[in-house]
């Protein structure tokens, strides 16, 4: 453990502070920084100037970052019949509403769950489960849905759900230290894009109050928000 501290600490002196970086400036800055001997995550964390303790300041959606997160997701779904087999050909990894039954015994092997309207009689009493786990299945997040194959394939591709804190803060993987610049700097813009597209109405006052990229075992780097 010392020597990781000083891997960080050196790190974390080579981070300016004080200073607000430009985009692909923060990301080069992060994957140059990055010690670890695992392919690490780089996150974004974003605090925002709402209340979410006020039902009109919830900020919450879905966003297709360009060149996924670098993460194998293994997407469950609930259904039967035709969307079963729509399900399996788009590249589900578990399909079938026997899934009800084996969550219930404690089975959690997944990383997403979607779910056609018609099973939600039987999924909704898993929300006690799944719920405090980030995995229930919900309509905002596209989760709810007929439309399983693009669900699916949307998820596989690199869609991710976000959702503010109560502390105004959202995290999300935005890839890995192993991508280039590049696909980085498109990923964090996508999100990004989709945070403002997501501002409540309720928001008042300045939005996006800073935005800090980092890796796993790394520093965060500051970016500007008004960019």
């Amino acid at each position: 453990m010392p020597k990781l501290g000083k891997r960080f600490a050196a790190a974390r002196a080579a981070v300016p502070r004080g200073v607000s970086f430009q985009p692909d400036e923060a990301v080069k800055l992060v994957k140059e920084l990055a010690f670890a001997k695992f392919d690490e995550t780089v996150e974004v964390a974003t605090r925002l100037g709402v209340d979410p303790r006020k039902a009109d300041q919830i900020v919450r959606g879905t966003v297709v970052l360009p060149h996924g997160t670098g993460k194998d997701v293994r997407v469950l779904v609930i259904a039967q019949g035709p969307k079963a087999q729509e399900a399996e050909e788009a590249g589900a990894d578990y399909v079938g509403a026997e899934y009800v039954e084996k969550i219930k015994e404690g089975w959690l092997d997944f990383d997403v769950c979607v779910v056609t309207p018609d099973m939600m009689g039987k999924v909704g009493p898993l929300g006690r489960i799944l719920g405090p786990r980030g995995l229930m299945p919900t309509p905002k997040a596209g989760t709810v849905t007929m439309d399983i194959g693009k669900a699916v394939s949307e998820i596989k591709a690199g869609k991710i759900e976000f959702r503010v804190d109560k502390t105004g803060n959202i995290h999300a993987p935005i890839g890995k230290v192993s991508f280039s610049e590049d696909q980085l700097r498109e990923n964090l813009g996508s999100f990004m894009d989709q945070i403002v597209r997501a501002k409540p109405s309720g928001a008042k006052g300045v939005y996006v109050k800073s935005v800090t990229v980092s890796s796993t075992m790394g520093p965060g780097v500051s970016i500007d928000p008004n960019l």
